[in-house]
């Protein structure tokens, strides 16, 4: 199969794998289209995107654009399609986010390559920045997926680098009535 998120590999695992939670089964229902193995890396894919935009409890529109934007590019998906799924995602990020989280990700980890999880750690600080500042808490929930990824501290100092002026931890803070 040619390279899904760039990155696509067909999966080891069999299709039913007994770590699939029902948060990536219910996105993998909307993309019944697809292989099912592509449709469960786009599911966890998009739910991870949603995990690192909501750390900071608000999804905001340029956040929600953004992983729109990447689904649809990375994932090769029409808009439509990448809409639903990122919308899916959100949900059911606000539903079941915390028991959820790391089922997802660990979910991730046994079916990615290493190339497609250094993609994903990529794609997490554009999200976050999508509104032009990362805030500790984001870059915090992006430093434990990193970790969840199995992922080194290396390489998540590299992605980040990337994104070093929307970090808000290191930007200047403003005095009242000035222009941020």
């Amino acid at each position: 199969m040619s390279g899904f998120f760039g990155l696509w590999k067909r999966s080891e695992t069999p299709a039913a794998s007994r770590s699939e939670t029902e948060t990536v089964r219910k996105i993998v229902e909307a993309l019944d289209r697809m292989e099912p193995d592509q449709a469960r890396y786009t599911a966890a894919f998009a739910f991870i995107l949603c995990r690192a935009a909501r750390a900071d409890l608000d999804i905001g529109d340029a956040e929600a654009r953004a992983m729109e934007r990447i689904v649809m590019e990375r994932g090769g998906l029409p808009e439509e399609q990448a809409i639903l799924v990122v919308q899916m995602a959100k949900t059911q990020n606000i539903l079941f986010g915390g028991t959820e989280d790391f089922l997802v990700t660990r979910e991730f980890n046994k079916i990615a390559t290493r190339e497609q999880k250094l993609a994903l750690l990529d794609c997490l600080f554009s999200v976050s920045s999508a509104d032009q500042s990362i805030s500790t808490v984001e870059d915090n929930e992006i430093s434990r997926i990193c970790n969840e990824l199995l992922l080194s501290r290396q390489d998540f100092i590299a992605a980040r680098s990337a994104y070093r002026p929307y970090l808000a931890v290191l930007k200047k803070p403003t005095a009242p009535g000035e222009d941020a």
